[in-house]
């Protein structure tokens, strides 16, 4: 028994060193399987890489974007279809803003919202109708709203009259117009839901100008870029004009390019197929 005793204090004093430096010491097979059972960030690559990031716009001048969108090739349309490409909103007013007279506005927006009166209402109110009508700069398009007053008449030879002496680029009405034949012998531009005999004096009250407001379903804020043609309506938010004038140069780029093909090829499926305009 004694020599059983001996042999196994031997073999503990041989083992315990061993082990005692196994735990201490970092070996390489050890330092593998740590940093396997440890998850390791992978390295970017091109298929988890974030978009690429867009191509800046070159701020424009308030002049500059008038004047892109007033090129003949910039019709509503187009813009319509670089608004909601921009913004991801409609920006379109509803199909019954149509013009009393031919010709193209563009423009930044000058508001004003009016509501009815209550014929027992004898309050003083600020005619804020006619305040911008004084007000606004050479150029510029005033956009009338008449809150549940569809059917009356926002503005008449009078005030057009005004509105040409100013050089006021056009008028647009959530609402109606009077005295047409009179507007549209003098030229003033008007885009309206309605033509109406009846008068706004002593039916509707101002309610705010040169607030954001809802005209032909759309929200309109004051300094907005107003384009109306012969399609009618479109606005464009004063912040994406930018944008929205770099894809209306695209647009024009691809457009003029189709053209050709499909008078060459009778078909606008092949022009389709090379510049993917819709």
């Amino acid at each position: 028994m004694s020599a059983r005793l001996l042999v196994a204090v031997t073999v503990t004093a041989v083992l315990v060193p061993v082990i005692t430096a196994s735990t201490t010491t970092s070996a390489p097979w050890r330092d593998k399987l740590a940093r396997a059972d440890v998850p390791q960030a992978a390295a970017p690559t091109a298929t988890q890489a974030g978009p690429p990031a867009p191509t800046p716009v070159t701020p424009l001048t308030p002049d500059a974007v008038i004047a892109a969108l007033r090129l003949p090739q910039n019709s509503t349309g187009n813009i319509a279809d670089a608004v909601e490409a921009a913004t991801g909103a409609r920006g379109w007013m509803s199909s019954d803003m149509k013009p009393i007279s031919d010709g193209k506005i563009v423009g930044r927006a000058w508001t004003a919202k009016l509501r009815p009166v209550l014929k027992n209402d004898t309050r003083t109110y600020p005619n804020y109708l006619l305040q911008i009508l004084d007000e606004a700069p050479a150029g510029s398009v005033l956009v009338y709203v008449m809150e549940d007053g569809l059917e009356i008449a926002a503005m008449g030879n009078l005030m057009a009259t005004t509105a040409v002496a100013r050089g006021l680029e056009g008028t647009v009405i959530d609402g109606a117009i009077r005295d047409v034949a009179e507007i549209r012998t003098m030229g003033h531009k008007v885009f309206a839901r309605r033509i109406s005999p009846a008068t706004s004096v002593g039916r509707m009250v101002s309610v705010s100008k040169q607030q954001p407001v809802t005209c032909g379903d759309v929200m309109v804020h004051p300094g907005d870029y107003i384009v109306g043609d012969t399609d009618g309506v479109v606005v464009v938010p004063q912040q994406a004009a930018g944008q929205v004038v770099a894809l209306l140069k695209d647009y024009d780029a691809r457009e003029s390019k189709m053209v050709p093909i499909i008078q060459r090829e009778k078909s606008m499926l092949k022009a389709l197929e090379i510049y993917g305009r819709y």
